[in-house]
Formats: C-alpha cells, structure tokens, sequence
C-alpha cells in the first residue's frame, strides 16, 4: 500500500500547519578499512549515499493529532528533527506555520550541571518565552512532573524517566502551537502515563496539533485522529488512524500499551 495526502488547497477544510512535499534527507555512512588507494581514487573512506527519508509527503491540519509509525530505521526520528528545524531536508519543501516545541531525546537541551529550575528558565529563554512568564509556571510545571522536591538539584541525578517527565511537561507547558514528541512517553508510571495522555486530549481540544513517534500502537489508538507510516523512509501510508494503524498492525507493527 502506498499513500500520501493530496493538495491543502480544498476550500472550507481547517488550516494546514504542517505540509511537506516530496522531503528527502540522506547520509553517507564511512567505510571501515578504506586506505591509501581508496583515497587516491577520491573515495574518503565514505560509503553510498543512504536515504533515511524520500519522497516524503504530509499535510497536517489545525486540531489534528498525527501518529508516526515504522519499523526501526524506518526514518521516525529523522522526520521529528526535519519538523523540529533541527535537521535540513537534502530535497523538498517543508513549511510548517506555528510555534513549535519539541522532545525528541529524552533531556533532549537539559544541561547536566544545572537545576531542574534553571534548565526549565533556559529552556523557556531558548524558546522566546519571557522569563516572568516561565517563573509563574515552574511551580505548575513541577507539580505536574512530580519533582517539586527536585527542583533545585543538578539533572545529571535524574534518571531517564525524571528527565523524560521534565522535559514533557515543561514543552507542553508552554502552549506550543506545534508539539513534536519522540518515543517520550514509555517511561514513568501507568498513573504519570495516563496524565500524559489527558494533557495531550487537551491540547488537540484547544486546536493545536499533535505529532507524536511511538512504537505503541495501543496508545496511539488512544490520542491520534491520524497517522504516518514510514517504511523505509518512504511514506507506506497515511490517513486516518484506525485504518493506517489496522494496517500497521498486520505486517507485526507492536501493538504493546502504554
């Protein structure tokens, strides 16, 4: 099966945030064991060129909440970034029309030596927000964390899940028109998950847009409208989220809750 969403022109429909027309973005791996020869002859140690997305084709509309599924490898991440404006697409047109926060490592921007105070103040600052505005939320944002009682102390203490819980809900904090999230909500407990999730219905009720990576098929049943299926780096399939994630779900996509 093969699919991708046809033009954002139709009249009447909500307004596009994301659209993506024919992305590509490729690497080139090194080649171990390259030596004089293989420089002489200009190879520079380097391998052939590998896509880890093409072709790749989106349009996302205001109150939508978007799944993105593949197998690994299948390019999830690399589109996230490509989303985030952290990576440049080698070919194509991304436009996407709105504030965006995003998560995408887990700590993904924490610095190590400083608070989980302070690294919420310097995210906050990294995103435009003004200070005073992020000081009247960091006890909000503690709460919802569940690390009030961390809030003064270094994150490279934190464990992955404290980080991962930090970094949620300081993004969705901070009412991003836009939130990407990663494969960030397989941590904490089922009681933290679940608050994730209700933050997340929230949100797609106040019409912002949700994208979010993950291998839970179970989950994104749950909180998507829509969904992307990447296989290989192209586009498998794209539409509503039953059918794509029914489809998913048949060739051995995980279908493990969250």
């Amino acid at each position: 099966m093969t699919g991708a969403f046809s033009s954002s022109s139709d009249a009447g429909g909500p307004p596009v945030v994301v659209q993506l027309r024919g992305v590509g973005v490729w690497f080139q791996p090194k080649v171990r064991g390259i030596g004089a020869l293989g420089r002489i002859l200009g190879r520079g140690g380097r391998g052939a060129v590998r896509w880890a997305l093409r072709g790749v084709d989106l349009t996302v509309r205001e109150g939508e909440s978007w799944g993105i599924v593949g197998h690994n490898g299948a390019g999830k991440s690399t589109l996230c970034l490509v989303l985030a404006d952290i990576l440049s697409p080698d070919e194509g047109v991304v436009d996407v029309r709105g504030k965006v926060a995003a998560l995408v490592t887990l700590g993904a921007g924490f610095q190590p030596e400083l608070s989980a105070r302070e690294n919420m103040l310097l995210y906050g600052a990294f995103l435009g927000v003004p200070r005073a505005t992020m000081v009247a939320r960091l006890d909000e944002i503690l709460a919802f964390a569940e690390l009030a009682e961390y809030a003064d102390e270094p994150i490279r203490g934190f464990s992955s899940g404290m980080r991962a819980r930090l970094g949620f809900a300081v993004a969705t904090s901070l009412d991003p028109e836009i939130l990407l999230l990663d494969e960030v909500l397989s941590v904490g407990d089922r009681q933290f998950r679940a608050k994730c999730r209700a933050r997340i219905q929230a949100m797609k009720q106040r019409s912002r847009c949700v994208l979010t990576v993950s291998h839970s098929v179970t989950f994104l049943r749950q909180i998507t409208t829509h969904c992307l299926w990447l296989d290989k780096g192209t586009v498998r399939m794209a539409g509503p989220a039953a059918a794509v994630l029914d489809a998913y779900e048949a060739t051995g996509g995980e279908s493990a809750g969250v």
